[in-house]
């Protein structure tokens, strides 16, 4: 679908110099001499590299719209993840490099993803923001910190080091965003 320079928006995927890419930041400038055009950020899907580009309202460039479909995870193994379409059951196998280290930390046994999907390849997995985890180890309560605003550290059951408030406990279940690996809140039973 063409659209016009200007109409690009911050999440956008566009074809430009026959690579697929997405925008990022977005910022019209309206210089005191010359026409206004559009600043933009992108982001290589397929090698993350970035590029800033000027975009003109004359100009037009060909927005493209990824599938978007739910698998459930499966297992990992060797650099390579595995999930499962919720409708075929058909596997469907993914190198390692789809995925950040961030993000497969966080990933769990069943746990139910987005996988883009550009012309049957895919191009990258959407993990729900936040996860339930159990804190294995905390560090013991200090009297009178409660008074303060003051975070300890604690780890995870997958491994994974976060803070959490004083009142938390080993054992405990937590909810964590998975988008910066963060406690928001007490896991409620």
């Amino acid at each position: 679908m063409k659209i016009d320079g200007n109409e690009i928006r911050p999440g956008n995927i566009i074809e430009h110099q026959g690579q697929l890419w997405r925008a990022v930041k977005t910022q019209h400038v309206k210089p005191g001499k010359g026409g206004a055009f559009l600043q933009v950020e992108l982001k290589d899907i397929r090698h993350g590299t970035k590029l800033n580009e000027r975009f003109r309202s004359s100009e037009s460039v060909e927005r493209v719209r990824l599938e978007q479909k739910e698998y459930q995870f499966l297992f990992a193994a060797d650099e390579s993840y595995t999930f499962m379409d919720q409708e075929t059951y058909e596997q469907v196998q993914l190198n390692g490099d789809i995925l950040d280290a961030d993000q497969a930390r966080f990933l769990q046994d069943g746990m139910i993803v987005q996988i883009e999907f550009y012309d049957e390849e895919a191009l990258g997995v959407s993990l729900p923001e936040r996860v339930t985890l159990q804190i294995v180890e905390a560090d013991p309560v200090v009297k009178g910190q409660t008074a303060t605003s003051s975070y300890k550290p604690a780890m995870l059951e997958n491994g994974v080091r976060i803070l959490v408030p004083p009142h938390i406990e080993s054992g405990t279940s937590v909810v964590v965003s998975t988008v910066d690996a963060t406690y928001v809140e007490r896991a409620r039973d």
